[in-house]
């Protein structure tokens, strides 16, 4: 029984998969096609009996709609102008159906009765694509029939390419814009006037309604010899490619007629932009090698497209200036038609994906909703009965020959029958999840989906019109691929002559769009590839479309084509770093002005990187600036202490300038200073001490004066007048061992992380250190030189201080004089007495002032005992007994200041226990002493009046720079005054 079972479902598998094979039989093939012949019958035989001459068919009322006799539907009244749309819309359908008879006695209704001088407000596209493109269809279709069938439409003479061309005429005026696009709407009788050209409603057109007309317009032209057409309709393209974004090659949806700006920046391949993609490839295929561009233009939208539009399998909208930010979470049906473009291109994966993808969505409401979402649920629930699912399905299968698309055909037949149809012809749904209908039936329902679908099954291609000899409108017309099939005889080419004379005096003159062509870079390659072999696989094609079913978000489905922007975007590129970037080098500066990154100076000083990816030179330069600009966010993090630290940044990292003030009025001061990128690197390594000295011309750009001053000293120089990497090309030359730049601008403060690095000019050949010091830090250095003229400096890491004194104690010793006598006996007669864990014994006795000095801040001494002796008595005692040992010296200064040993809690003869105390005492009595020394022979007056040169800079409207030099008093005399006073009140 078991094997019983399993032979059953093993014959299931090979009969479903011989069925598959074998496809659809001839037989069902042919019923399906004159089923639709019956269904377009029913349509189109509804029309005629209860709505002509009207323009659409009203199924649930079973009347006609004519402008204005019904209330106004907005937008969608649009194409009605009381022209008998949906029977000109009809007319190639006729033709291609095989309805011949139907087909002659609608042309001479058309010629009988249709006339286009009324007072209506039309839209240009809707009456282009519809009206035109169904007068020209209808024309050549005409030619055609009668070419094969001499006795059918004898009588013919041309008159709907004459009633197309008046039309097209009265539709001029609306290009009559300083952009060259045409306005949305124009009057058939009145053309233009004020309140169509000014209005907020007139002033905007999506971009599919400007660059939908080429096709139409261009074969017009050719048809009758009036150029006019073809002119403006390119214009009116070559136009819309300026306005494309120059990095994304996207499209927005609606832009301002007169001004070219972008209205909508959204991008995709939906509704308001769908037939501009469709009509720049078309228009290549109809026009020609000679109008490559459209191709050229079409090659850069369509990879733009594949890049950012498509996310996974879905085709999504996308901002088109950030193409990588989502629109909208939802897709509309008019992206429908895209996989049948596709084909065209010789794309096919994609394409067969895509469609897939919306078979399901099919499959799930029996109709495309007017827009749903990724994951296949409905957003907007109505459905007009669309022809693109059907047009792209014609399309793969005619490309593929794969029964699979039959079978989707047969779906749409079972579906518009059980739905939609209604006594009176085929009813709109309002909403496809109920089945409820609506009282509408457009004309592109006859015009254009049973159309594909007759072609769908039509098992004959040349039955009645050799479809492979025309190009199919965005409304399914007919166009010939050889126009010169379609002569005019010369009677009527010359009326059409005359007609062109006047309409150029008149739209010539007005006409302000006269733009100039695009010099496009023609095609490389032809876009389509060579037919794959795999393609021939059914199989193939079923396991493409495997992948898209089910009820996952499709723009989480991988697919074979899908292009994988975050692949893209993690390969590995030689792109400039954040970390190695240096704004002073010509090269970084080009290419971060590829990526579409700015480089501003801001009015504190610091350097401001602006990305607009507009800018870049192409996409994948946009992704790199916005990679480096977030590398270089996560630097300055690190930079501040934010983020963890990293070899590459740590040259960005700032220093320290540490005073060696001898003696340190207070303890010593660290000041913060900004690094350069070039000449000598102090980071992670010891540290350089040096004299200063100010240079002459403070500005350092030019030849110093007196350079043996500033022989292996460091140089203090203003800011500006030229590039740091200058200031330090002008020291080295003179052998300076580095340069301070101070700031002159008072708003860059160190405190509020404006700190920045300098960079030099892409030649850094100077071998010396050179840091930036802003304006408050500078004061105090320039401050405590005026007072210690033979200042040193420490610069370099300040935990790098101690360790780079006792390595350059030999270079320290010859920038020193002699200290006073007094401090020198006492402090370094027996050295012993200050051997401990962090002074070295063998210092020379010039350096141990500055050892001293250094250590200060490392010692933890009980403050509160000795802040209860005054401090002047360490002095007195240290005089005294100058000649006297170490330990007569301690105990004459323990018992004069009446310290015994319960005050610290040790032994009085353990000296090591009150080491740590001692120092401190003694190291504040010899810098008072020496504080005293050095200040002897200048009075409290006098110090209150401490000047400094400082160079200020100014810059006026008359003058862009003027240095003047002034004097600043110091600011800091007051503290020292007082600490004066306090000692003369304790003497």
């Amino acid at each position: 029984f078991e094997s019983n079972k399993m032979f059953i479902k093993i014959f299931q598998v090979l009969f479903l998969i011989s069925t598959i094979a074998a496809g659809m039989s001839p037989e069902e093939k042919a019923q399906l096609r004159l089923q639709v012949i019956d269904m377009f019958k029913h349509g189109f035989g509804s029309y005629m009996k209860y709505a002509y001459p009207a323009d659409e068919l009203m199924p649930l009322s079973c009347k006609g709609r004519y402008r204005g006799s019904e209330p106004s539907r907005g937008d969608i009244d649009d194409p009605l102008g009381n022209f008998s749309l949906t029977l000109v819309d009809s007319l190639d359908t006729l033709a291609v159906l095989g309805m011949f008879d139907e087909f002659e006695r609608a042309v001479r209704q058309v010629i009988q009765h249709v006339s286009f001088d009324r007072d209506v407000v039309v839209s240009v596209f809707e009456t282009n694509i519809r009206m035109i493109g169904g007068l020209l269809g209808g024309h050549i279709s005409a030619k055609y029939i009668n070419s094969h069938h001499p006795l059918r439409l004898s009588w013919y003479r041309d008159e709907l390419l004459v009633l197309a061309h008046d039309l097209g005429l009265r539709l001029l005026p609306a290009f009559n814009t300083t952009s060259g696009l045409p306005l949305p709407r124009v009057n058939l009788r009145y053309g233009i006037d004020l309140t169509l050209s000014k209005s907020e409603r007139e002033r905007f057109t999506c971009t599919a309604c400007a660059g939908t007309l080429i096709l139409e317009w261009a074969t017009l032209s050719r048809l009758t010899g009036n150029y006019l057409f073809e002119q403006y309709a390119d214009r009116a393209m070559s136009y819309l490619w300026e306005r494309r974004h120059r990095q994304s090659n996207l499209m927005g949806t609606i832009l301002n007629v007169h001004s070219g700006d972008w209205i909508v920046r959204e991008s995709g391949i939906g509704a308001g932009i769908d037939s501009y993609y469709e009509y720049l490839f078309k228009a290549y295929v109809l026009l020609g090698e000679k109008n490559n561009d459209y191709l050229s233009r079409f090659q850069q939208h369509y990879s733009s497209i594949m890049s950012y539009v498509q996310q996974g399998v879905a085709m999504v909208n996308v901002h088109m200036h950030q193409p990588y930010r989502l629109a909208k979470n939802h897709m509309d049906a008019l992206l429908a038609f895209w996989p049948g473009l596709q084909v065209m291109t010789g794309d096919l994966k994609p394409a067969i994906e895509l469609h897939e993808m919306l078979y399901q969505v099919v499959k799930k409401h029996n109709f495309l909703p007017e827009a749903f979402t990724t994951d296949y649920r409905i957003h907007w629930n109505s459905h007009p009965l669309r022809p693109e699912f059907v047009e792209s399905t014609y399309f793969l299968y005619k490309a593929t020959g794969d029964p699979h698309y039959l079978e989707v055909g047969r779906t749409i037949i079972t579906n518009l029958e059980k739905h939609a149809r209604v006594p009176c012809g085929y009813a709109a749904l309002s909403d496809v999840s109920t089945g409820q209908h609506e009282d509408r039936m457009d004309s592109f329902v006859l015009a254009e989906t049973f159309k594909y679908l007759y072609l769908l099954f039509d098992s004959i291609p040349h039955r009645y019109i050799d479809i492979d000899q025309f190009i199919f409108t965005t409304e399914a017309h007919l166009l010939p691929l050889n126009l010169l099939l379609f002569k005019i005889n010369d009677t009527l080419r010359e009326e059409f002559d005359k007609k062109t004379i006047l309409s150029a005096r008149l739209y010539e003159q007005k006409n302000l769009s006269l733009t100039e062509r695009l010099n496009e870079k023609r095609a490389k390659n032809n876009q389509c590839p060579a037919f794959d072999d795999q393609f021939q696989s059914h199989q193939y094609k079923e396991q493409l479309r495997r992948n898209i079913r089910g009820d996952q978000d499709m723009t989480e489905t991988v697919t074979i084509s899908s292009t994988g922007i975050e692949k893209r975007m993690r390969e590995s590129r030689n792109r400039l770093k954040a970390s190695e970037f240096s704004a002073g080098d010509p090269q970084h500066v080009a290419q971060l002005t590829q990526m579409g990154i700015q480089i501003q100076t801001m009015a504190d000083g610091r350097i401001q990187l602006i990305h607009n990816s507009a800018n870049a030179a192409s996409n994948e330069d946009a992704d790199d600036g916005l990679i480096f600009i977030q590398e270089m966010i996560e630097l300055m993090k690190n930079i501040n202490g934010i983020g963890p630290s990293s070899l590459e940044n740590k040259n960005h990292l700032p220093l320290a300038v540490i005073p060696l003030v001898t003696p340190p009025l207070t303890k010593l001061v660290s000041l913060t200073v900004g690094s350069a990128q070039f000449g000598k690197q102090l980071h992670g390594k010891l540290g350089i001490f040096a004299q200063l000295y100010v240079a002459q011309p403070f500005s350092g750009c030019s030849q110093v004066f007196d350079p043996y001053h500033l022989y292996s000293r460091i140089a203090i120089v203003r800011r500006g007048d030229c590039m740091f990497i200058e200031k330090a090309r002008q020291l080295e030359s003179i052998q300076a061992i580095g340069g301070i730049v101070i700031d002159h601008n008072a708003s860059l403060k160190s405190s509020n992380g404006a700190l920045f690095s300098m960079t030099g000019d892409g030649n850094n050949n100077v071998h010396i250190l050179l840091v930036l010091m802003f304006k408050d830090e500078a004061f105090q250095l320039l401050h405590l030189l005026s007072k210690q003229p033979n200042l040193i400096v420490y610069i370099g890491e300040e935990k790098h201080l101690k360790e780079s004194f006792y390595q350059q104690m030999e270079i320290l010793e010859s920038f020193l004089e002699p200290f006073n006598q007094t401090s020198r006996k006492f402090v370094y007669g027996e050295i012993e007495f200050f051997k401990k864990k962090y002074l070295c014994p063998i210092v020379p006795m010039k350096l141990k002032q500055l050892e001293l000095a250094i250590h200060q801040e490392n010692e933890h001494v009980e403050t509160d005992i000795i802040s209860k002796y005054p401090i002047i008595q360490l002095e007195h005692v240290i005089e005294a007994n100058e000649n006297k040992s170490a330990e007569e010296i301690t105990s004459e200064l323990f018992n004069s200041l009446n310290i015994t040993a319960a005050s610290f809690g040790g032994q009085l003869n353990n000296i090591d226990t009150y080491r740590s105390a001692l120092d401190k005492i003694i190291r504040t009595a010899l810098a008072n002493a020496a504080n005293e020394s050095f200040k002897s022979n200048i009075t409290i007056e006098q110090e209150q009046q401490i000047e400094i040169p400082v160079e200020i800079i100014t810059t006026t409207k008359e003058e862009n720079q003027q240095q003047t030099t002034t004097t600043t008093r110091t600011t800091d005399t007051r503290e020292y005054t007082e600490k004066r006073s306090k000692i003369k009140d304790i003497n």
